[in-house]
């Protein structure tokens, strides 16, 4: 039997949650049982009876708000307890047409990808400013060169995941999932697509973005730390090739002076020169160190995998 689990992450929606349940399917092409699921983030209003009045199978609990990161993560693994083959994540706003979840779960039921990502029309989305628009667009190309994937709405939150791609998850970042798990999917060579799908009108602004200035300093600092967890050789030997090469051009340049009778007045450079090869010998250092914990990383991230495996596989 095919299992499908629609999950909700929640923070006080009980205004807008009876219009998202409301839209949701309770048959979906290709699987036997579809089952709903809320991830109650601390809500201090009535979600979580309104969410079992309008029919939720599966409530999951907070006693205090973790963040959209931690619940999207809470959720994937109660999913996985319960027996999900397919987990779509979508939003209590009602912001995704959940009409178009087939197409989210068709990629994968077809065997071509094990996360798919719904790629909202973010050019005819009318609430969205020219400055969002354009950030969201730059913000998707980031990530694609980031994650080396085709994905072309990365902010996206209506998306779709595997069993076996939601056990290779591990999200650090506590401000979002989005970004994060599309870079982790694609350093690990999992099958990621994007599919377009349709969106509904805002019910309130987003709470996730509270200022254009706050949404592009966190998501910087997210596609930063995901290039340092994952590619920290890279990272870190670009920088300290940097150091070196500015130093050992200072160098050559008081070298040149100092050969024609001027380096005393060029002691400032050598200094300069010293202190950047000083420090790009040690940033190199870093690179080599950082690389043998990723591999640890990496091997943890397996047996950790493997454990799951067993586990959630023996409560299916």
């Amino acid at each position: 039997m095919k299992k499908l689990i629609i999950q909700i992450p929640c923070y006080n929606e009980e205004a807008t949650l009876p219009i998202a349940l409301g839209a949701l399917p309770r048959e979906v092409e290709g699987f036997d049982l579809v089952e709903w699921l809320i991830i109650n983030d601390g809500c201090s209003d009535n979600t979580v009876q309104v969410a079992l009045d309008h029919g939720v199978d599966h409530v999951i609990n907070f006693q205090k708000n973790h963040g959209l990161a931690k619940g999207f993560m809470a959720g994937l693994d109660a999913c996985l307890k319960l027996g999900a083959d397919v987990i779509v994540n979508t939003d209590a706003d009602n912001q995704y047409n959940a009409a178009d979840i087939p197409k989210l779960t068709a990629p994968i039921l077809d065997g071509t990808a094990v996360m798919v990502i719904g790629a909202r029309p973010i050019d005819d989305i009318e609430d969205f400013s020219a400055l969002k628009k354009m950030l969201q667009k730059l913000g998707s190309k980031v990530v694609r060169i980031a994650s080396k994937t085709n994905v072309s709405d990365a902010t996206s939150g209506f998306r779709a995941i595997s069993r076996d791609a939601a056990m290779r998850m591990n999200v650090f970042n506590e401000y979002t999932y989005t970004l994060e798990t599309i870079i982790q999917a694609g350093q690990k060579r999992m099958a990621v697509t994007s599919v377009g799908v349709r969106t509904n009108g805002y019910l309130r602004p987003s709470r996730l973005m509270s200022s254009i200035s706050s949404y592009i300093r966190k998501s910087v600092a997210t596609i930063l730390r995901i290039f340092v967890v994952y590619k920290p050789f890279r990272f870190f030997m670009t920088i300290g090739s940097l150091l070196l090469a500015s130093g050992l051009l200072l160098g050559i340049r008081f070298l040149g002076h100092y050969f024609v009778g001027n380096g005393a007045g060029h002691v400032q450079s050598l200094i300069l020169a010293s202190i950047l090869i000083g420090g790009g010998f040690q940033v190199v250092l870093v690179a080599f160190l950082s690389d043998l914990l990723s591999v640890n990383r990496r091997l943890m991230e397996d047996l950790q995998y493997r454990i799951k495996k067993q586990e959630f596989d023996r409560l299916k």
